[in-house]
């Protein structure tokens, strides 16, 4: 397509012009079809100087979540996953990668939305997804693997979207046991991994990893109690971050957590280790009745929560989940 031989000419040379004419002889078109993929390219929303003499520069891309965006970041990280379908609007990207895995999607595909209408978080709870505003990303994978040597990977990937966060712009969140992930003490990024698993065997089908990040949210998209806890990416960082970028950077990180499942899975424990504030304060186990109020000390080989109880006993969490004291209104 013209549009993206021109696109692609022009972004290795960001700011800087180069010749209708050279245009023209390395995409094989002519040079009213430059000008035409030009045209296309501005009411896309891309920012395309002309100035006689001197040819086309390209000055600005769009904050789009489209496949011509992610794959440029794509080709900088020297990363190209299976299959990427990028979709500007779908129930839940999880759900989406669960229904084409049963057409035979094959395993690294990625689904990234704009909106979703049905975005889903754990515990069958909902992630707000408006328009415009975030990076809503799962991937497929089919690892071959059991289901128990799948049971850390929600902690793998609240380490492995950290690192992609920080990547983009510098800033690296914190972990709330399990897996949400916070800046200035209010949740950014929601995760939530599932499973298929054959009937007869048991053996593992599928594994769809999907992430939610909050990127150019601001109170007004959020209901007055999610207000309260939740927070934005480039407002944490006081300047625009670009979602394309951030998506590439999730793919990449992603499918490095892909190759990485089945082997050493120290460099993730030690990186969660530093990343999760729950460690060394006193929290609450949601789940008691009594809400009986612990102390989280570490974390064991897969990744569930080692705590000391008042009586000075140990015991490991693995499952539902902990309040933390001085997050999201528990104060006591």
């Amino acid at each position: 397509m013209s549009k993206d031989l021109v696109y692609r000419l022009l972004s290795q040379y960001p700011g800087q012009f180069v010749s209708g004419e050279d245009i023209s002889r390395q995409a094989e078109i002519s040079r009213a079809a430059v000008w035409k993929a030009v045209d296309g390219l501005r009411k896309a929303g891309y920012t395309i100087e002309a100035r006689s003499g001197l040819g086309y520069a390209l000055m600005g891309s769009p904050d789009a979540l489209s496949q011509r965006e992610i794959h440029s970041q794509l080709l900088r990280l020297d990363v190209a996953p299976a299959r990427l379908d990028c979709l500007e609007e779908v129930d839940s990207t999880n759900s989406y990668l669960k229904r084409i895995a049963l057409e035979g999607a094959p395993h690294g595909t990625v689904a990234v939305a704009n909106y979703q209408t049905g975005g889903r978080g754990r515990i069958s709870r909902t992630f707000l997804s408006p328009k415009d505003k975030g990076v809503y990303l799962s991937i497929l994978l089919r690892p071959k693997l059991t289901p128990e040597q799948l049971l850390p990977v929600t902690a793998l990937t609240a380490v492995a979207v950290c690192d992609a966060i920080e990547n983009t712009c510098g800033l690296r969140p914190q972990i709330k046991w399990t897996n949400d992930l916070l800046l200035g003490g209010k949740k950014l990024v929601g995760i939530l991994t599932e499973v298929a698993l054959e009937g007869e065997t048991g053996a593992v089908e599928s594994l769809v990893i999907g992430a939610g990040v909050n990127v150019h949210h601001t109170d007004a998209d959020f209901t007055p109690e999610v207000a309260k806890m939740a927070t934005a990416l480039s407002a944490q960082a006081g300047h625009p971050v670009s979602r394309p970028q951030l998506a590439a950077e999730m793919i990449a990180a992603l499918l490095c957590l892909s190759e990485d499942l089945s082997g050493d899975l120290s460099r993730y424990r030690t990186a969660y280790r530093q990343d999760c504030l729950t460690l060394g304060r006193e929290v609450q186990l949601l789940w008691s009745d009594s809400q009986e109020t612990v102390f989280a000390e570490d974390i064991d080989d897969q990744f569930g929560l080692i705590v000391r109880r008042g009586d000075g006993s140990r015991t490991t969490i693995r499952s539902g989940e902990v309040s933390v004291r001085g997050l999201y209104g528990y104060a006591n």
